[in-house]
């Protein structure tokens, strides 16, 4: 049983569904965001989300919204929406550390993509939220679980996910690499939401692997869904990529008519209650008219399965080759300001060559192709957020047996918050194909209204 101090009362604060008393003249950003802040001052000082605050900025920016919602005309259905931005992106008006002593109070004087985005669309940034070092696994930092103070609220988006799930903001962004958008939107119970391979511009990130993507935690699957659309279309995808495809509001639930069960790496190391709430899920989408396939009945699963049971290992080693520079040149400046996690890698990748991260991308390429094929038999995937409920201790991020598979693969997934496990919040992942998040979005919609 949990002791009083490590319990926790808070509100989650969904953002469009207060956008019509805003016109109506019922609420207004500036009331909004005092709610917010309301939570922040309380619970801030016990979950540790942030770890830089501008509330003077906040409130300026609010009020101006508030003035564009009352003359009829907002900059974007987000206008005045109290967002965060994980520390590994870059903000003009705040230091971005990337999670590590190096960085501490560095300022590049320039906002990331998604940030200038989010800025044009009108939404107050409360500040600069928690990431691991350099948004990679460990140390997880100082963030706790607002469900449970004795836990981790997983990582590396800790502070996004730990501060939209207390309702100090409504949305905050992440990246993802393994896992670390979806992972810490299941420990927290919040939405998780990784967009499609490039589909969202990460110029200004430091998170330049080939598998990472912004993500974006939030409280609602509508709110996440016009955060990535409205970043989308200012500033587009990756370069030489399309960018986020899908309508100007979250796309309308549509029921799919068969998925496909994944286990992942994950359900090896499953806890037996998370293997129960998965198995009676799936029922409930039986119940429903959805025909799930498994990798017992379909043997394109099951060739998928083989393909990504090593996704976690043949992940780090593309990372780690690929993150040979820039952490050559944080050695050489100050090895002592480096993790031993992070030299460690740094060491692993200067004994590979060439030709094995070749070999390693020719891996991941098969990956690929076979969870292309998919996309003839089924809508969508399902599969969960993570193995079990978020692990006492902060030290860990956690497991991301159950997510790494999506970020191999490139394709879109979204954590809905409606297991649980250990009486704490456990996701039900949904996994899209390649530039059809808003099918699986769609599909997310329908299941998660099951529940």
């Amino acid at each position: 049983m949990l002791a009083p101090e490590d319990k926790l009362k808070f509100t989650p604060k969904p953002y469009l569904s207060a956008t019509a008393r805003f016109a109506s003249g019922g609420d207004t950003p500036r009331d909004f965001l005092e709610r917010c802040l309301a939570d922040l001052a309380a619970l801030e000082p016990k979950v540790l989300a942030f770890v830089h605050l501008d509330l003077d900025a906040a409130r300026k920016v609010a009020d101006e919204s508030t003035a564009r919602w009352r003359a009829g005309k907002p900059l974007s259905k987000l206008d005045g929406m109290p967002v965060g931005i994980k520390d590994i992106i870059e903000t003009i008006d705040m230091p971005t550390g990337q999670g590590s002593p190096l960085f501490t109070g560095c300022r590049t004087e320039r906002d990331g993509a998604s940030v200038i985005a989010l800025r044009e669309a009108g939404t107050v940034i409360l500040g600069k939220t928690v990431t691991t070092e350099f948004a990679s696994s460990e140390p997880l930092g100082p963030t706790k679980n607002p469900h449970d103070l004795t836990r981790t609220p997983g990582g590396s988006s800790s502070g996004s996910a730990a501060g939209v799930a207390a309702g100090m903001m409504s949305a905050a962004l992440g990246t993802q690499v393994l896992g670390s958008t979806i992972r810490p939107a299941s420990y927290c119970g919040v939405i998780g939401f990784k967009v499609s391979l490039g589909a969202l511009n990460r110029g200004g990130s430091y998170d330049g692997l080939s598998q990472s993507c912004t993500g974006v935690l939030a409280t609602t699957l509508e709110d996440a869904w016009q955060v990535a659309y409205e970043i989308a279309s200012r500033v587009g995808g990756d370069p030489g990529y399309p960018g986020l495809y899908g309508p100007a509001s979250a796309p309308a639930a549509k029921k799919p008519s068969r998925v496909a069960f994944l286990e992942t790496a994950g359900w090896a190391v499953a806890s037996a209650d998370a293997k129960q709430a998965m198995t009676d899920a799936l029922a409930r989408l039986k119940a429903a008219g959805i025909e799930v396939l498994t990798r017992q009945s379909c043997a394109k699963i099951a060739a998928l399965e083989a393909a990504v049971v090593d996704a976690r290992a043949l992940s780090m080693r593309i990372n780690g080759w690929e993150s040979r520079w820039p952490l050559n040149t944080y050695r050489q400046r100050d090895a002592s300001k480096v993790t031993p996690v992070m030299l460690k890698r740094l060491a692993e990748a200067e004994a590979s060559t060439l030709d094995d991260y070749r070999k390693n991308l020719a891996q991941r390429d098969q990956a690929r192709a076979l969870y292309a094929e998919l996309a003839a038999d089924v809508d969508a995937c399902v599969s969960l957020s993570a193995p079990k409920a978020a692990p006492k201790g902060l030290a860990s991020t956690g497991d991301p047996s159950c997510t790494v598979h999506a970020s191999l693969i490139g394709m879109p997934s979204i954590s809905l918050p409606v297991l649980q496990d250990e009486g704490m919040p456990l996701g039900l992942q949904v996994t899209g194909f390649l530039n059809r998040d808003a099918d699986a979005f769609a599909a997310a919609g329908a299941i998660k209204a099951l529940f």
